[in-house]
Parts: C-alpha cells; sequence; structure tokens
C-alpha cells in the first residue's frame, strides 16, 4: 500500500507514528510525506531525524525546506565556519524564515551535534520537488504546493521552485485529466470552513493539508483506494 501525507509542521513524533499505526502502515507499505514536517510545532528536526532512518518514507520538499537550505550559513556554521559576518541577503533570508515560523527548527537544530545538521542538510538537498507513483490502478503527481501556470503539455522538470512549493491553486483550477495531483502546502481551511480538517478534493487535484500547523490532525491519505485515516 502507498499513503502520502503533508505539512506536518513539527507535529509530535509519537501522535505521528499513532496514525501510521491508526492507518496499519508496516513495513511492507510506502509512505511520501509531501514536504513542510519542520518549523511551527516543536517536533520538526525530531520528526526528520526519524524519517530520515526509516527506508519505507520518503520526504518531497516543501517550501519550509527550502527556506532551511536558503539560510546555507546554518549548515557553514556547522562545518566550522564563522557567522560573524552575516550578508545583507542572508539576513534577509533568515528574517524571512522566522517569520514563517522557522524559530522551533533553528532551536532545535542548536541543540544537535555538527555531524547531525551536515545530515539533515544532506537528507534536504536529496529530497525531489515531485515524484509520480501509481497505486490502485491509477496514476498520482506529488508535489508540495501545486503546478503554477499549468499546462497539460509543460514538461515537470520545466517548472520552477517556486512554482512547485509555493502555489496556492484555486478551487476552479484544474490539472492533468489522466493524472490526480496530490499536494498539500495550502490548509484546507483557506478553501473555506466547510473543508476545515478534513481533505480537499476536486476533480484532478487532492489538497492534503488538513491543518496541523493550526491545530487540527495531520492526516494519511492511502492511494490504494483514496481512504482517509486522521490522527486523534
Amino acid at each position: 500500500m502507498i499513503y502520502v501525507t503533508s505539512d506536518l509542521h513539527g507535529y509530535p513524533l509519537e501522535k505521528f507514528q499513532a496514525l501510521l499505526k491508526k492507518a496499519n502502515f508496516s513495513q511492507r507499505d510506502y509512505c511520501f510525506v509531501l514536504g513542510d514536517v519542520i518549523d511551527r510545532g516543536p517536533d520538526g528536526v525530531k520528526l526528520l531525524l526519524w524519517l530520515m532512518m526509516q527506508p519505507n518514507i520518503s520526504l518531497i520538499l516543501g517550501n519550509h525546506e527550502a527556506m532551511l537550505l536558503s539560510c546555507s550559513f546554518i549548515f557553514d556554521l556547522a562545518r566550522g565556519n564563522s557567522m560573524d559576518d552575516l550578508s545583507q541577503e542572508d539576513t534577509a533570508l533568515l528574517h524571512t524564515w522566522l517569520r514563517n515560523g522557522g524559530g522551533p527548527t533553528l532551536e532545535a537544530l542548536g541543540d544537535c551535534d555538527q555531524d547531525t545538521i551536515l545530515m539533515i542538510e544532506d537528507y534536504l538537498r536529496d529530497a525531489p520537488l515531485y515524484d509520480m507513483v501509481k497505486a490502485g490502478g491509477r496514476t498520482f503527481l506529488l508535489v508540495h504546493g501545486g503546478l503554477k501556470n499549468f499546462d497539460p503539455l509543460r514538461d515537470l522538470d520545466d517548472y520552477s521552485l517556486h512554482d512547485l512549493l509555493w502555489t496556492r491553486p484555486e478551487l476552479s483550477d484544474t490539472y492533468f485529466q489522466t493524472i490526480t495531483t496530490i499536494l498539500g502546502h495550502t490548509p484546507t481551511h483557506y478553501y473555506g470552513p466547510q473543508y476545515t480538517g478534513k481533505a480537499l478534493v476536486t476533480p484532478t487535484w487532492i489538497n492534503i493539508d488538513t491543518g496541523a500547523a493550526s491545530g487540527q490532525a495531520p492526516m494519511l491519505l492511502r492511494l490504494n483506494d483514496l481512504q482517509e485515516f486522521y490522527a486523534d
């Protein structure tokens, strides 16, 4: 079975593990996490370190991981380089990340040794911007945000990082007709209170960001039969 989840945003690791157990997730199954594991909540780095050790769970990059990677001086510091004189550009990138909830992640990284920080960097830099999988007779495109300026004839590799990680599709937007796109990034309550805390299903895409960053329960979607599982 293939599962997807998204936008855990520092959700407690033990509660996420309980959600996997609730869905009967086992070593025979596979799970894709559609980005934004970190920031806002306290367990982002703890989640990342656990995910890194799981042979059957893969991370697709989210905009919050991309913001961390843009603050490359954090990893330079772990290599023993000085951070005394940040450039104006680096300072702006840091402020942007912190304004978007990076504080808990930065604090947790401060408690990690240098080797662990560099392992996290390598893991995030290896994370793809999208993936394509088949399950239950369907084909799925997995991406964090969406497909900005969508064109069915456009090669997926022609979309920029910003196109894939920061896009917020409108309810009227349509993507591929024969491929179901699974995405997160935009909490479903953004589209109206009737969607709060649950998946939003449209004819061509499904949003599974159920708002863990704002206190709602995250979800798992099993792609084989589109069954939804919600954390308690």
